[in-house]
């Protein structure tokens, strides 16, 4: 194997490590929410970087379940979670 050879396989395995290791910190907080809209409710549990981040995921996808359309969507995101917790 050539000498660039090496160096690049050496810079492509730091890489791939880098981005392992960086994957695993994303996941600082980990919340479950759950929402109700016209009757409808639905719990998700997502991790985010921070509580903040996981509370809004976790928001978004469970109003994607019980809301159907953009208009739907936001109106649920704005509601008031009927429960939340977060370790």
């Amino acid at each position: 194997m050539s000498r660039a050879g090496l160096i690049g396989g050496l810079l492509l395995a730091a890489i791939i490590g880098f981005v392992v290791v960086q994957s695993f910190l994303l996941d600082s907080a980990t919340c479950e929410v759950c929402m109700e809209y016209r009757h409808r409710q639905m719990c998700r549990t997502v991790s985010g970087a921070n509580e903040e981040e996981a509370v809004t995921a976790a928001v978004t996808n469970a109003c994607a379940f019980i809301s159907s359309g953009v208009t739907d969507s936001m109106a649920c995101g704005r509601g008031q979670p009927v429960s939340q917790k977060c370790w």
